[in-house]
């Protein structure tokens, strides 16, 4: 999951940053609303974690413009203020959640967990795809009683098709997710191409991985109903 920090509080922000990264959460910060528009502008996020209080711009308008062109991307508001008014604000424009500060970290992630299960409705965090399991938490695969084993990239892009069932996810979207702010346009679009290609070597040891396609000029996607 590709998460988009927008606070600026540097030390929070890094503090935030080394937790989610220790749960497998691929991560950029923005400091001020600016920075955080030309990251969206030019990057895909599942969530933005968005401070309320930042130096430029106010979080609320930041929450509209994000809005208008994101509109599937999960937004977490963050902030001290702590008013009821506030919170109905945020969420009524468009807010997926609020935490008011100090929150705990654990709390936070734990909020996450949960909107990600409801949002795929995933059921004791594991995704069930013919005879393969994929365990969420785990970071496993699975043919009936047998461990498939993946690389770490290869783990992060089949969960990520798999989360996304029949929607196409370009190259781009998905070098997005495994890379972020280091991914390079032809390097890593070649990459995602092998480590497709590992993905279907290992899985085809077991079972025919057909519903995993390449939509020409495209990128791929998982197909659920073959």
């Amino acid at each position: 999951m590709h998460v988009l920090i927008v606070e600026d509080e540097q030390s929070l922000a890094t503090e935030i940053e080394a937790a989610l990264q220790k749960n497998h959460f691929l991560c950029d910060t923005a400091h001020s609303a600016k920075e955080a528009l030309n990251r969206t502008d030019t990057g895909s996020y599942d969530f933005i974690l968005l401070d309320i209080g930042l130096p430029d711009k106010d979080g609320f308008w930041l929450l509209q413009e994000i809005r208008k062109d994101h509109t599937e991307t999960v937004i977490i508001m963050l902030t001290a203020r702590g008013e009821v008014e506030d919170r109905i604000r945020g969420l009524d424009m468009g807010a997926d959640d609020y935490l008011a500060k100090p929150f705990s970290l654990l709390e936070l992630q734990s909020r996450m967990q949960a909107i990600i299960r409801r949002k795929f409705k995933l059921h004791d965090q594991q995704l069930k795809l013919g005879a393969f399991t994929i365990h969420v938490k785990n970071r496993t695969v699975h043919y009936e009683d047998t461990e498939i084993m993946l690389s770490r990239k290869e783990f992060d892009l089949l969960s990520y098709l798999l989360l996304h069932k029949n929607r196409p996810l370009s190259r781009m979207q998905l070098s997005d997710h495994l890379w972020g702010d280091n991914a390079d346009d032809e390097y890593d679009s070649n990459y995602i191409d092998v480590h497709i290609k590992n993905i279907r070597k290992k899985l085809n040891a077991y079972a025919d991985t057909e519903w995993l396609e390449t939509i020409r000029g495209i990128g791929y996607k998982i197909r659920t109903d073959a």
